[in-house]
């Protein structure tokens, strides 16, 4: 592990910790990178209770965090390097995590989930966990952080270090030189492996003002776009890395940025965004972009334009959700208000709001996003409705947004946050057989539509009128069930499930379901084994199988039953639970010698 450390004291202690508790064999280099504020004296000190595991390497100052990090690399003797900045912390398991992550598949880089603590961490990467990750068919590219696993080999092999020029931007060139030579990728997604912390002071190279100057930016890019044209023959997989620098750096610049720099610092970024273009902007790379930034590579030589685009792309999308219903179709009515507001003062122009749609998108973790579902809506921007109709959506959970179109340009945001305070959520909804339960995420309030009770409870209640036993000692069972405020058909009624309180052990039976949703089960008790089961009923409501525990009164409950099967004697006594009054049986079986075991005692 690799620590900079430039009068860091306030934040040292807490990263050292997190270092020293990983449960790994390591090595921690700590470059003191011309401290005076009382780091240099700390690091002395772990060092002299951490012999063996924390070394010093003290330098003048450089300015930056790249040499001590070129020095760091130059020290280290592991098979693995991670850099860690010092006001940066890992979370307890993150190099075990990660290791272990390595040493499976042979990887060359591992990504460890990032969390940002009042600094924005990069999310589309950590989605899942994954083995070996295709460079060219991920979003792990987008993480240009040097926050990693790297393994030393290959930096050292391809002398991969940073670029000790550069104060702002020397993890980007170095990472992307990993990228580009790296054989085996690997994520951790599922752990909090690196915290990024934010400096209350404002001290950190990347928070003083002017450290993401947008001119600079795009003179430092170049660099680890020449190495990928260097290192990455021509083709989809450079088409695919490319595309992140003209996405999020030099487009980038035409956004906000570009809004937020004068006349003169407008035209230099047209120009390096320019020359850009003419040297690496192939027809795969701009067929990757979205509308907006062919729309700017359209415009480059019209800065009005381009200064409208930004206006568009920044602006804020102000949306308010003001009726929400089942309409007498089984279909859920929204409704809302919506419109563009351009940020800056004085030159703010108009925007004027073409048209509107709501759209919905279905939540997948970690796999490809599947197309998203555009509803029409009726009315305008002071006043639109849209009607999705539940039942041909599939199974999942799909959040609600609403889109809005400016000029070619279409910004898409979540609805329900802004909502009139008199909005309540609306009932479950069986709809074709499937459960629809719209509801409000938490903590943000947005509008969301559970489709087959993936994430939200299904309201459903199983009755139990009347049991019996038959021949056989069959416990028979008639009873009714309801979802929300219908019934659902027979198909949708699986089967009776008993579970064993104790040892989780089930025995299912067929149960046959009528209209308005009675059933009627039958089991037979000789095949519940000794101890306490619990009845359910399983319900198919569109998504996962869904269970319910079966109410009973104590009325309706046949009295137990005791029989003989050759020597063994079979006692089951069903019962209406304390409290909340559920269906659950006691089974005891005993034998003669059984009986001589209690009169002993």
């Amino acid at each position: 592990m690799i620590v900079p450390v430039h009068n860091c004291r306030p934040y040292l202690d807490r990263c050292l910790t997190s270092l020293l508790i990983q449960r790994v064999s390591r090595e921690i280099v700590v470059v003191d990178d011309g401290s005076t504020d009382g780091s240099s004296e700390l690091l002395d000190l772990y060092a002299a209770h951490h012999r063996n595991v924390i070394r010093i390497v003290r330098q003048r100052h450089s300015g930056g965090a790249g040499r001590p990090r070129n020095v760091g690399i130059a020290h280290a003797r592991g098979r693995y390097v991670f850099f860690c900045d010092a006001d940066d912390y890992l979370g307890p398991e993150a190099l075990e995590r990660m290791l272990a992550m390595a040493d499976r598949n042979g990887s060359d880089m591992v990504l460890g989930k990032i969390v940002g603590h009042d600094r924005r961490a990069p999310v589309s990467m950590f989605r899942e966990s994954a083995d070996r990750v295709p460079l060219g068919e991920s979003s792990v590219y987008n993480s240009l952080s040097c926050f990693k696993l790297f393994r030393r080999e290959m930096l050292e092999r391809h002398a991969i270090r940073f670029d000790e020029t550069l104060l702002v931007g020397e993890d980007v060139v170095f990472t992307a030189h990993a990228y580009c030579h790296a054989r085996v990728i690997s994520v951790v997604a599922d752990y909090d492996c690196y915290h990024l912390v934010a400096r209350p002071d404002g001290s950190s190279i990347m928070q003083r003002p002017g450290s993401r100057d947008p001119v600079s930016w795009l003179r430092m890019i170049r660099r680890p776009i020449e190495l990928v044209v260097a290192h990455v023959r021509p083709g989809a997989l450079r088409d695919h890395l490319l595309r992140r620098h003209f996405r999020l750096d030099a487009f980038g610049s035409l956004g906000r940025p570009f809004l937020e720099a004068g006349e003169v610092q407008r035209k230099e970024i047209v120009a390096e965004v320019a020359d850009m273009c003419d040297r690496w902007l192939t027809d795969g790379v701009r067929d990757r972009l979205p509308p907006i930034d062919r729309s700017r590579i359209a415009a480059l030589q019209d800065i009005d334009r381009l200064v409208r685009l930004a206006h568009i792309e920044s602006a804020a999308v102000r949306r308010e959700l003001t009726e929400l219903r089942w309409d007498g179709r089984g279909r859920l009515a929204i409704s809302g208000r919506v419109g563009l507001s351009a940020l800056g003062q004085g030159d703010r122009p108009e925007l004027v709001v073409g048209g509107l749609a709501l759209v919905l998108r279905m939540r997948r973790d970690g796999a490809e996003p599947a197309a998203d579902l555009v509803v029409p809506v009726s009315g305008g921007c002071d006043g639109f409705t849209g009607l999705v109709d539940v039942g041909e959506l599939p199974p999942g959970v799909w959040d609600v947004h609403v889109t809005v179109e400016c000029e070619g340009i279409t910004r898409l945001a979540r609805l329900g946050a802004g909502r009139d305070g008199r909005i309540a959520q609306p009932v479950p909804r069986l709809v074709g057989g499937v459960i629809a339960l719209p509801y409000f995420t938490r903590p943000h309030g947005n509008l969301s539509l559970d489709v087959g009770g993936h994430v939200m409870s299904v309201p459903a209640s199983v009755r139990l009128t009347r049991t019996r036993w038959s021949l056989g000692h069959r416990l028979m069972l008639d009873g009714e069930v309801t979802v929300g405020t219908g019934t659902p058909g027979a198909h949708a009624v699986r089967r009776l499930v008993w579970r064993e309180r104790w040892s989780g052990r089930e025995r299912h039976e067929r149960v046959a379901a009528g209209a308005g949703g009675v059933f009627a089960a039958r089991q037979a008790a000789g095949r519940l084994g000794p101890g306490t089961w619990d009845a359910y009923l399983e319900l198919d409501l569109g998504g996962p199988p869904a269970r319910f525990r079966i109410e009973a009164e104590a009325e309706a409950i046949v009295p137990p039953r005791t029989w003989w099967r050759g020597l063994v004697r079979r006692s089951v006594r069903p019962y209406a639970t304390a409290g909340k009054g559920r269906l659950s049986a006691v089974v005891r079986t005993s034998t003669p010698r059984t009986f001589m075991e209690r009169m002993v005692r």
